[in-house]
């Protein structure tokens, strides 16, 4: 009888490891997925673990009322969890792709809820049903929590290193939810004395793990056409890296490159706005013999650069080694950027650029900012004064740089106070705006250590749109869009500057984006 009870203990134990290993992994996955269709990750994790934990404080709660038939009660909680769960990522591409903007904002965090308060239930119930069998409270609490708290860091490790990359956000819900019904089913198998009406849970649960299966097999194809509808035209690319979602549309010639659903560049158009970013610093710059590019894997800025005979190197750092072996071995994206990678001149360093700027050891004629926009804690540090006073102290005497700072239309204050920062950096600039038809209005700002003087800028090299005229033509600002911003008071807006410390620029940026 001891031997047994020790046994079934044992069981309870590793249930309780199994399920939280499910748990943490839920929650994370949750947060990844709010942050891929919503942006601004830090806000979807921490909103997701956040009302993930408020959720289990309440199942927690609800726990007290399970008094009977723990072990049943156990097993449909894991069987709730299973279709909740594993259905959750494929209706939420579902309900972004057919229902109003919003809509998918509410069923993420509904889900995470739901979720979250069904993990809470699990524990008290397993805790009490240690304590049934006999093993004495203090000592099954802290077993039982042992095993949750310690398979709550196997299943974070799982989710980053071996899930998310390599299974996928949709994929990973349907074959996770499989093991929280595996689970229920085998506690089901072990505990089947105690359990009427075997054969019928029994069943239930096996039904629930073969349509979870189906899941696994074929709900990822299913989700795609859902994700395809967020795109204007066919997707004939998608793959997740380590870092982001990569997705390439095509539609009569217009080739589209979309990171974690954000547009990078329309081949209809790109010309405007990466010959806007390269030349005008090539024009400024003293010297044009050592080139650094942050970011720009889709090796477009390293067309324009091309043309310059004088270049002697190019190097590119951009994170994601995914987005360069695209730029590199995609048939369309090579062609659009003249196989700008075989250039031996060309080095490319795949790693952040702020923790580049810090071990680097290099001076540069022209450093080229071609980044994504700071819409999440880490682009933010990207656009603060710490990153500009790294670019400063590797730009050479009389040379030049040139940093995308988003929209001045559609986020008026936002780069503004970009242009603030870079001053604050000991910096001259010269503000600068085109128009890219599949962006809208753009902003770029040229900076030096000495004064900018775009008067005896040249452009020598062959464009497609920029002229010597046109370039002083982009250095106009409307009334509506210059630096005096005014509330709707009629007050000035005070423009504050983007710090390490005080990101002010994130809130910014996603209030003037919120309706675009």
């Amino acid at each position: 009888m001891i031997e047994d009870s020790i046994k079934r203990s044992k069981a309870i134990y590793w249930a309780s490891g199994i399920v939280s290993v499910c748990g943490i992994i839920f929650e994370v996955l949750f947060g990844a997925a709010g942050s891929y269709l919503l942006g601004d990750g830090v806000k979807q994790y921490t909103l997701t673990i956040s009302l993930f934990l408020t959720g289990m404080g309440i199942g927690a709660s609800i726990s007290e009322k399970v008094t009977k038939k723990l072990i049943l009660s156990f097993v449909w909680i894991e069987y709730l969890i299973g279709i909740i769960a594993g259905f959750s990522t494929f209706l939420l591409f579902g309900v972004s792709a057919f229902l109003s903007s919003g809509m998918d904002a509410f069923f993420l965090y509904a889900i995470t809820l739901i979720v979250g308060a069904l993990t809470g239930v699990e524990l008290p119930i397993l805790i009490r049903k240690a304590n049934e069998i006999g093993v004495t409270v203090k000592k099954s609490t802290a077993k039982v929590l042992f095993s949750d708290y310690a398979g709550g860091l196997i299943g974070g490790l799982l989710f980053v290193y071996l899930l998310r990359p390599e299974f996928g956000l949709v994929k990973t819900a349907f074959f996770v939810a499989m093991i929280n019904v595996g689970v229920a089913i085998w506690i089901l198998l072990y505990f089947k004395s105690e359990i009427k009406g075997f054969k019928r849970h029994f069943s239930a649960g096996i039904a629930i793990f073969i349509l979870l299966t189906a899941g696994v097999l074929f709900g990822e194809e299913t989700a795609f056409s859902f994700e395809q509808k967020l795109y204007r035209d066919p997707i004939i690319y998608t793959e997740r890296s380590e870092y982001q979602q990569l997705i390439l549309t095509k539609e009569q010639g217009d080739l589209r490159l979309f990171l974690d659903g954000q547009l990078q560049f329309s081949s209809s158009d790109e010309y405007r706005y990466h010959e806007t970013l390269v030349h005008p610093a090539m024009a400024t710059a003293e010297s044009k013999e050592k080139i650094l590019i942050l970011g720009g894997g889709d090796g477009l800025a390293l067309r324009e650069l091309q043309k310059y005979e004088e270049v002697d190197s190019m190097t590119l750092v951009d994170l994601d080694p995914k987005v360069v072996e695209l730029g590199k071995t995609n048939r369309d994206i090579a062609s659009l950027n003249e196989h700008a990678f075989e250039d031996e001149r060309v080095h490319v360093i795949n790693e952040d650029a702020f923790q580049f700027l810090q071990h680097d050891q290099g001076f540069y004629d022209v450093i080229l900012v071609d980044l994504p926009d700071p819409n999440n804690e880490s682009l933010s540090k990207l656009y603060t004064l710490e990153f500009y006073q790294l670019l400063r102290n590797h730009l050479t005497p009389g040379g030049s740089i040139m940093i995308q700072a988003t929209s001045p239309t559609f986020a008026t204050e936002v780069y503004w106070s970009i242009n603030q920062t870079v001053q604050a950096a000991n910096l001259q600039t010269a503000n600068l705006h085109v128009d890219v038809p599949s962006f809208g209005d753009w902003g770029f700002i040229l900076a030096k250590r000495e004064a900018v003087n775009l008067d005896e800028a040249a452009i020598e090299v062959e464009t497609k749109f920029l002229t010597v005229e046109g370039l002083k033509g982009l250095t106009t600002f409307g009334k509506d869009i210059d630096q005096e911003i005014t509330d709707e008071k009629g007050n000035t807006v005070s423009i504050e500057i983007n710090t390490l410390t005080r990101p002010t620029i994130i809130e910014k940026y996603e209030k003037a984006w919120r309706n675009y």
